[in-house]
């Protein structure tokens, strides 16, 4: 059973940290203090619940939360041995814990536990850290709060913050909260329902006072030529741009993209200050952890050409990274960590948006959630002093802390298709859904593109959120509509790097009794349809500059004479072509083309349960719920081909093993000894 206080806590947490005005996702933490029965002695003892590091308030569960023994970590102020060695004390909150499982202590422990109340929340509120960034921080958090809440000095998180916000609060008994300067707030009480009263309204109290006391325009006067574009205008430059920003964004290592074009970022970059904000960079650490010390923004109009903007990317990206080395070799001492990466987290582009990159979807969506956190924190602080984040030096301290490194390195290994996007034409159903899944499965974001949206939507949401998957139509035997099925894949992800041919369907009729319909119907969709798909792939995929996979899911019958089958037969061999041609092609740009030859498979498969079963059990003169187990009687290995078999080789020839290979066709059809390739 619960105890009482963690289910307090949880609530208030939960409450909290759905309101963005409040925190930013996985940011602040919140604590309760309270009594439980001690398993060993059957005695109560004093704990500590605190959310771990790494949680999101907004979704704590009671995993979340670590728990530990309040007298002993309230003992630690005995041994502390000061504020240059005060990261060992992370290590000192696991002696204190209680019990077995719950998440690791994050670095900001100390101040929920030496705090001497019940209930304390720490969180990160765009108002709040305004007047935390504020150059004249302190006078304006006694304007606004009175003796209500005090104001604490930039400090690192950690042991000695701890220390401060205590003796602070111990000091001024009538205080509900602090401001930590270039940080965030933090308010306390004595039950979770008056401490969450007193986080809202320092957070409530501050948004008034930024509103009140602001003046118009905190960001300067419009600079001509920046606005915003109209958005359909808007969203056709930012897919025209993204290829290329992500690629250099992936120069040191690969990234997934998200564009965020909100009126937040559009106005700040149509506003006359934007260069000036945006080289002070971000301050909150949440904030620069995931977004680094500032953004790349280019200096050109919203009605710069796309060749223009690419031009001046290139440029921009190159000083940045020569920026950000000299930035580490400025601070960096013999034990600092490496430096991870020299590539920029966030691109802005005046009239069209910001470019966030991370590791994956949700990283990427979350570190652009960040910097219009920055943008509305430099807002506020602009509209009523200047805006002054903490020192460079500081910033470094922590982005290059050894805690925050340890961290990372117990992040779990990526799957091996990790930050590579995937388009999957005709996967809404049979095998190219097997795939879809398959290339979600081992971390790819998938583009389920089929000629139903409603079917591919649904076929997307059973993989996963938006962050994974989503669902376009694509009528492969059109251009435009290929083209549009890309757009939305590049707008979604950033780009594209792995791209399965799979619509398809099966027109089996004798020679006589094929129409010059039934054949331009076939040809359009497969040979025509898988030429237009590589193409717009191979263009993204040269833009990007970072290699890529295109496969083709053919069919034994591109080697195989079989009857009645011209139109499908013919079909499959033009595809069968088509890998071989684009492999010599597209070589030099590190794109490798490779097929699968399946055959057979009939279970879960759209084309098969469409009508071409039926033609092929008559042809063959069986049961049509036996077909099946005839074509795998007529195999080698006896068994029946299932799409999960073509997705499993789809895997094999992408998934990072296969790296010199290209050109090549796999047979996945248990072994027909007339489709062997020669």
């Amino acid at each position: 059973m619960t105890n009482p206080v963690v289910s307090d806590l949880l609530a208030r947490s939960n409450r909290l940290g759905e309101d963005p005005r409040n925190t930013n996702y996985a940011g602040g933490n919140t604590s309760a203090a309270g009594t439980d029965t001690d398993p060993v002695t059957g005695q109560p003892v004093e704990l500590l619940w605190v959310k771990g590091s790494g949680g999101d308030l907004g979704t704590l569960t009671e995993p979340g939360l670590a728990v530990l023994r309040l007298d002993r970590l309230r003992s630690l102020v005995d041994v502390y041995p000061g504020v240059d060695r005060e990261d060992e004390m992370v290590a000192a909150f696991d002696y204190c814990l209680h019990g077995r499982g719950g998440a690791a202590p994050s670095i900001d422990t100390a101040m929920h536990g030496l705090v001497r109340a019940a209930h304390v929340d720490h969180l990160h509120p765009d108002s709040g850290i305004a007047l935390a960034t504020a150059a004249d921080g302190e006078a304006l958090t006694a304007e606004c709060f009175g003796d209500r809440v005090v104001w604490v000095p930039w400090r690192r998180p950690g042991f000695q913050l701890g220390l401060d916000i205590a003796e602070i609060a111990e000091k001024n008994p009538q205080a509900i909260g602090a401001v930590l300067g270039g940080h965030g707030i933090t308010a306390w009480a004595d039950t979770s329902e008056q401490c969450e009263a007193n986080s809202l309204e320092i957070i409530r109290t501050a948004e008034r006072f930024l509103a009140e006391r602001g003046r118009p325009q905190p960001f300067g006067a419009p600079l001509p030529g920046y606005e915003a574009l109209p958005e359909a205008e808007r969203r056709a430059k930012a897919a025209a741009l993204f290829p290329v920003v992500r690629g250099l964004a992936s120069t040191d290592k690969p990234q997934v993209g998200h564009l965020t074009d909100s009126d937040v970022v559009l106005d700040f970059l149509a506003a006359a200050e934007h260069p000036r904000l945006a080289a002070l960079g971000t301050s909150c650490p949440d904030h620069f952890l995931r977004t680094k010390v500032r953004p790349l923004v280019v200096d050109l109009p919203a009605s710069a050409p796309v060749e223009d903007v690419v031009v001046r990317l290139k440029e921009l990206h190159e000083a940045y990274r020569a920026d950000y080395a000299a930035y580490y070799e400025r601070h960096a001492s013999p034990d600092s960590p490496a430096m991870r990466g020299a590539d920029p987290a966030i691109v802005l582009v005046p009239g069209v948006g910001m470019f966030s990159f991370g590791a994956n979807k949700q990283t990427a969506r979350v570190a652009g959630e960040f910097y219009v956190n920055a943008i509305n924190v430099m807002r506020g602080a602009e509209s009523v002093s200047t805006y002054a984040p903490i020192d460079e030096s500081e910033k470094f301290r922590i982005e290059y802390w050894a805690l925050e490194e340890a961290k990372l390195a117990r992040m779990p290994r990526p799957k091996p298709l990790a930050t590579r996007v995937a388009l999957v034409t005709g996967a809404a159903s049979g095998i190219g859904k097997a795939i879809a899944q398959r290339l979600a499965a081992e971390g790819a974001c998938v583009v389920v593109a089929d000629l139903d949206l409603a079917k591919a939507t649904d076929a997307a949401a059973e993989i996963g959120s938006a962050d994974v998957a989503v669902g376009v139509a694509a009528d492969v035997s059109d251009a435009e509509a290929v083209a549009a099925a890309f757009r939305t894949a590049v707008l979604a992800f950033g780009g594209v790097d792995l791209v399965v041919n799979n619509a398809g369907l099966s027109i089996s009729k004798p020679l006589l009794e094929t129409t010059e319909a039934d054949w331009d119907l076939q040809h359009d969709v497969m040979a025509k349809g898988s030429f237009l798909v590589s193409r717009e792939a191979a263009r993204i995929m040269i833009e990007q500059g970072m290699g890529g996979d295109v496969v083709y899911i053919s069919s034994k019958n591109a080697v195989f004479a079989g009857p009645s089958n011209i139109a499908y037969s013919s079909t499959k061999a033009d595809q069968a072509h088509q890998v071989r041609l684009l492999a010599a092609e597209l070589g030099e740009h590190q794109i490798r083309v490779n097929g699968i030859n399946p055959d057979g498979v009939v279970r879960g498969s759209g084309i098969f349960a469409g009508g071409w079963g039926a033609k092929r059990a008559a042809v063959y003169g069986v049961p049509e719920e036996e077909l099946g187990q005839f074509y795998a009687q007529r195999t080698l290995l006896k068994r029946e081909v299932l799409p999960d078999h073509v997705a499993d080789a789809v895997f094999a020839l992408t998934g990072g093993e296969l790296t010199r290979t290209t050109g090549l066709h796999v047979p996945v059809d248990s072994g027909v000894a007339a489709a062997f390739l020669r």
